[in-house]
């Protein structure tokens, strides 16, 4: 039976346009009919196929919009399909798909051809292919031709394959098996006379062996993993042994337009993201906080695909680490100027582009790896502005030049970025045996003129925190130590908090209510497309919907609901106590703030969804009022605060590139973000929507009276990611009480902050600076008590 929606109602009443047809339904700048899948190959070509189902590549061309989709690990052909979008937003899919893992794109400028994965597209939209079969691999990149531009491209593939091919008669010749270390390769591109080719990751895979390789060998520690190198057409060079993604310059998928013009790659290491520049044959490092830690991976798996590329006429748009930035495409040695981060992201973007004057966001969204509850691989775009890019998620990062370096007296460190910061500090500590003075230099015009303008002397052995002032006006800034140390200069960036909006989740049950709420469990089905949802009632009898592309629900004669319960099964994944939240991971304690009170108890149906992969690799976390974003690699330590809601979220999902929400208002009615019948409702919109819930707030801590023994380190606790921070401490002994506080910055151990002598009776507060931040706190005492350690974040 089909119950009529109360989107439809208030289509009619209102003459909208979704109820007429005139346009497409769009929620949150995403159009659920334009979700691409793959799904198991009935050639049988690749196991891997609709395992992962990524737009890994998305361009404007002939009239439409192209992209492709990939399955994990399949050189030979997939399920995947080319796909069209035309100025009506109707999807087609082409026939002339061959699948597999593609994600280059290049525009080929002698002949007009749109090269994308194993396909060529002339100017008319009249496709012809490449079959796996004559060029099997993982296309990750295509670059133009060193010696016959014209007629002749490189095609390079993940496990380092390099083909070079002739556009016209499509004739491929291999070149390389594999001629530089590093794997899962990203970028290609030519400038200044040479080949460069970026790997991302270490883990020895393809069957290939490092005794083959032409130039390098195995790592020779554990920093050195993928590779940036370049070709000449003779001979093969590494640049760099650290993990890089993209190489592009100004020409971006057409290609620079002479050897003169600069080439740009980004990676990264264990300090922080790097950009390399290419300038007049010298090769140049900068670097960039990281906005989250969910992209580092030794093998580079879950990096697809940070860019660098041109959305709009003379506008560039780089995503690296969870941060995007609005990048100059005058980027240069001499005017390196402009580099401004825009927000924080969610979502993960495998490509982007402009389109008839919007940006165009690809995805890889929902995810069958390691992900029982979704039913089927799905992607879709995500359609908007610039600037609502700068609407998603805080200015925020972190990262340095040095983390327990060696460092020589007197060399300059790499220039790190401090323009469109409002809020700049950094972390300072070193083991030398005396005092070390770290001497700060800022560009701040970007052409390369270093003014030193502070100093800041730590003590032997020691640590600073130093805040710089807020009309500090610079591009760059660098430091130096006057003594050999192993150092550590760790920067913290940030804004004040960003502004919600509240009217997005009005149809959202808080957590304070006492009336019945819409409450239950969803899934993206497996055996359909659309969107299953089993409501909880109150009187223990459950109902079960199904809903479409219209996001109009349906209630099936074909009830499912005991197979979604057995599938997304609610289960709480944390602890409360007296002091705060409790989670584990690998076997140890760790503890968050908490929210309301009233999320110290089940909801009537139970526990809220905690932990699930929302974003493909990469996990989200309802605990207590607050959701968290998760990487699966670095888990727990590396968790990073998101938003808080005073919501009763019962469970959430993605679907059809929607992040979906249960845990509606009975009587919500239709306001572009709720969708219902007449007796359930679902929140519908964009992943990046959740930071508009709330900045993250909570208090805890690690001690409530709690019997501490002298010396005892308590369970470590969040700082990462809050805004206002104080802290209060107090005991119960009669003589004066001593309290270490000591900080985990950078993930490489803990640093005496500082220390609080607590007067019997006393409760000491403390604020920290307002640009202070770190990762993880913990607390030790000086004798044995019943100490209380509580943070608020406000």
């Amino acid at each position: 039976m089909r119950i009529l929606s109360f989107l439809c109602l208030f289509g009619l009443l209102t003459g909208s346009s979704a109820a007429t047809g005139e346009e497409p339904l769009q929620v949150s700048g995403i159009y659920p009919h334009l979700t691409v899948y793959n799904g198991p190959d009935a050639k049988g070509r690749c196991k891997g196929s609709g395992g992962e189902c990524g737009i890994g590549a998305v361009v404007p061309w002939a009239g439409k919009l192209w992209l492709i989709t990939y399955s994990p690990h399949c050189p030979n052909g997939s399920a995947d399909k080319l796909f069209t979008i035309d100025e009506d937003l109707a999807l087609e899919t082409r026939p002339e798909s061959v699948g597999g893992t593609p994600a280059g794109r290049m525009i080929h400028r002698e002949t007009e051809q749109l090269l994308i994965g194993p396909y060529l597209v002339d100017k008319k939209g009249d496709v012809r292919v490449i079959d796996p079969s004559v060029m099997p691999g993982r296309i990750t990149a295509m670059a133009r031709h060193l010696s016959d531009p014209a007629n002749k491209v490189y095609y390079y593939d993940m496990e380092g394959m390099l083909y070079e091919a002739d556009v016209n008669s499509l004739d491929v010749k291999k070149l390389f098996d594999k001629p530089v270390p590093g794997w899962h390769g990203k970028g290609a591109y030519t400038a200044q006379g040479r080949f460069v080719v970026a790997n991302n990751g270490e883990m020895h895979a393809g069957g290939h062996s490092y005794k083959t390789l032409l130039v390098g060998g195995s790592p020779k520690s554990p920093e050195e993993m993928g590779v940036l190198a370049e070709w000449d057409g003779k001979n093969w060079k590494i640049v760099e042994r650290k993990q890089f993604t993209d190489v592009t310059g100004p020409g971006g998928i057409e290609g620079n337009p002479d050897d003169e013009s600069p080439l740009w790659s980004i990676g990264w290491d264990k300090r922080s993201v790097i950009l390399k520049l290419l300038d007049k044959g010298k090769w140049l490092t900068y670097r960039l906080p990281k906005g989250t830690y969910t992209y580092d991976h030794r093998g580079g798996w879950y990096t697809e695909w940070p860019r660098i590329r041109e959305v709009l006429p003379g506008k560039m748009l780089m995503d690296m680490h969870g941060v995007y930035y609005d990048f100059p495409k005058t980027f240069s040695a001499t005017n390196s100027a402009g580099i401004r981060p825009l927000s924080s992201h969610l979502r993960y973007v495998p490509d982007f582009c402009g389109w008839n004057g919007q940006v165009v966001l690809a995805a890889d969204d929902t995810s069958m790896l390691q992900n029982p509850m979704a039913g089927k691989s799905q992607s879709n775009l995500w359609f908007g502005t610039w600037e609502d890019l700068s609407n998603f998620g805080p200015r925020i990062g972190q990262g340095g030049p040095w983390i327990n370096d060696v460092v020589k007296a007197g060399e300059a460190s790499d220039p790190f970025l401090i323009g469109g910061y409002t809020r700049r500090a950094a972390h300072l500590k070193h083991d030398a045996e005396s005092p070390v003075r770290f001497r700060f230099a800022v560009d701040r015009k970007g052409n390369g003129t270093w003014d030193e303008f502070e100093s800041v002397e730590v003590p032997a052995g020691g640590y600073r925190f130093h805040t710089f002032p807020e009309d500090l006006d610079a591009e760059w800034i660098r430091v130096s130590a006057d003594k050999n140390a192993n150092a550590t200069v760790f920067f913290q960036l940030s804004e004040p908090g960003k502004k919600t909006d509240p009217s997005l989740f009005a149809s959202l049950a808080d957590v304070d209510e006492s009336a019945p709420f819409n409450a239950g469990i969803i899934r993206p089905g497996g055996t359909t497309k659309n969107l299953q949802y089993v409501q909880f009632g109150a009187d223990g009898k459950n109902t079960y919907d199904a809903v479409d592309e219209a996001l109009t629900f349906l209630r099936p004669s074909d009830d499912r609901s005991k197979q979604v319960e057995r599938i997304a099964a609610l289960e709480k994944d944390f602890k409360v106590d007296e002091a705060s939240v409790i989670v584990e991971w690998k076997g140890k304690r760790y503890r968050l703030p908490k929210g309301n009170a009233a999320y110290d108890k089940s909801f009537p149906a139970g526990w809220p969804r905690g932990q699930r992969e929302c974003v493909s690799e990469r996990y989200l976390a309802n605990w207590h009022g607050t959701f968290y974003e998760i990487p699966r690699e670095g888990g727990i330590p590396k968790i990073k605060p998101v938003a808080s809601h005073n919501k009763k979220i019962q469970d959430y999902c993605t679907w059809r590139g929607l992040l979906v929400m249960s845990g509606t208002k009975t009587d919500a009615m239709p306001d572009g973000n709720y969708f219902g019948s007449t007796d359930a409702g679902l929140w519908f919109g964009h992943i990046d929507d959740l930071w508009k819930l709330g900045k993250p707030v909570g208090h805890g801590g690690p001690w409530k009276a709690t019997k501490v023994d002298a010396g005892d380190a308590s369970d470590t606790y969040l700082m990462n990611g809050y805004d206002r921070k104080r802290l209060e401490l107090s005991h119960d002994q009669d003589k004066p009480v001593t309290f270490t506080a000591e900080v985990n910055v950078a993930h490489d151990g803990w640093t005496t902050y500082e220390t609080f002598t607590v007067q019997p009776g006393q409760r000491l507060e403390h604020a920290f600076p307002e640009a202070f931040g770190a990762y993880w706190i913990r607390f030790t005492t000086d004798k044995p008590c019943e100490a209380t350690v509580m943070l608020t974040y406000e």
